[in-house]
């Protein structure tokens, strides 16, 4: 009796342990799967981008001597962040786009280590409607998404009824240049217009009449930042993985709500004559040559909520050039596909200590058997 008392308690013991070891496998898994989706994948696939280099020739100095390199601004360019207010957006969804946003964004800060980042437009979803509350919590949580360091400054097109300097940049509220005598486009056009007589006296060797002791500007081209992308028909001649899909490529684009007017376009390209301009609304990749040769990138979504590849735009920036790359982030449906095979593994790793998956690997050993036989 005390035999077989003693022999049940082993078993009851050894089981126990088994459990025991079963959970602790299964704790292991869904932790280290958790670590690498929703952290070090943002590493892994960051770290991969790098700051284009500038095929700038070397000018000579003084006497022959090897001009001194200009100073290159790296800056970061995103666009369309969309975060979610209080009427349409899900708590779950809100809180699963803002992690993403925020691991992608503080990792591309940590990695990258950018001077400037620009934020093209549409960084709030329901900034229409929302009320002095939601308003308020909104520009709280996009400061916890956004957060940065001193040494790097953040600058966002949107939510500005003016037009900005930084650098060698104009920035500029597309969304105020409807042409429409409004007060706000009224404002806008008039301080276009004053910028562009500041480049003009600028860019003459011999200062014009009109102006003044103005302080100059450094003899460069701006770079046009805005959010409505500059007039095109559409979409069909942008190329890319993360152009727009084929179905609404030839889809017109209607003036005004899709891309700025001609007319808005032409006085634009006209009056600031930009060496590039990048622009954001889309959510889809895009390059267009304009007149004279200038470049607009349309930045892509920086959410998944819009993307299931979405990215950002890297510029290495000096007063007389410049050169782009694009820096991808973890592919949405690589991230569930991960979590789908994890999770088939949890039930591998489950089911088999119990016996109940032995039945299908015992009939497939069968099959092969018999047909090896044959």
């Amino acid at each position: 009796m005390a035999s077989s008392r003693l022999g049940a308690r082993g078993q009851c013991l050894c089981l126990l342990k088994m459990r025991g070891f079963l959970l602790l496998k299964l704790l292991a898994t869904v932790l280290a799967v958790l670590l690498f989706c929703e952290f070090l994948i943002y590493y892994l696939v960051i770290f991969r981008c790098s700051w284009p280099e500038l095929k700038t020739p070397e000018a000579a100095g003084p006497l022959g001597a090897p001009k001194a390199p200009e100073p290159v601004l790296r800056a970061m360019f995103l666009a369309d962040t969309h975060l979610l207010g209080a009427v349409r957006g899900h708590w779950l969804d809100k809180l699963r786009r803002e992690w993403q946003m925020e691991r992608a964004f503080q990792t591309a800060l940590w990695l990258l280590q950018p001077e400037v980042v620009f934020i093209l437009g549409d960084i709030f979803d329901e900034g229409k409607w929302s009320s002095p509350e939601a308003w308020a919590d909104d520009v709280g949580r996009f400061w916890k998404v956004f957060r940065h360091p001193p040494c790097v400054q953040l600058r966002a097109v949107a939510g500005n009824h003016d037009i900005g300097f930084h650098y060698h940049f104009v920035m500029v509220n597309s969304v105020a240049l409807e042409g429409d005598g409004c007060d706000i486009c009224s404002r806008a056009e008039a301080e276009l217009l004053e910028i562009s007589h500041w480049l003009n006296c600028s860019r003459e060797e011999h200062r014009p009449r009109g102006c003044g002791d103005r302080q100059q500007l450094p003899a460069s081209a701006p770079i046009l930042l805005q959010h409505f992308p500059l007039y095109r028909r559409n979409d069909a001649n942008c190329s890319g993985e993360d152009a727009a899909p084929p179905d609404e490529k030839y889809t017109p684009f209607k003036e005004r709500y899709d891309v700025l007017s001609r007319e808005v376009s032409r006085k634009l390209l006209w009056w600031l004559r930009p060496r590039l301009v990048l622009s954001g609304h889309t959510h889809s990749a895009c390059e267009v040559q304009h007149g004279a040769g200038v470049l607009e990138v349309s930045v892509p979504s920086f959410s998944w909520r819009n993307r299931n590849n979405p990215s950002f735009i890297m510029g290495s920036i000096t007063p007389m050039d410049y050169a782009l790359a694009k820096c991808y982030l973890p592919r949405e449906d690589m991230v569930l596909t991960t979590y789908g095979v994890a999770a088939g593994c949890l039930m591998l790793i489950t089911l088999i200590p119990t016996g109940l998956v032995s039945v299908p690997f015992h009939f497939g050993h069968r099959v092969l058997r018999k047909f090896k036989t044959m």
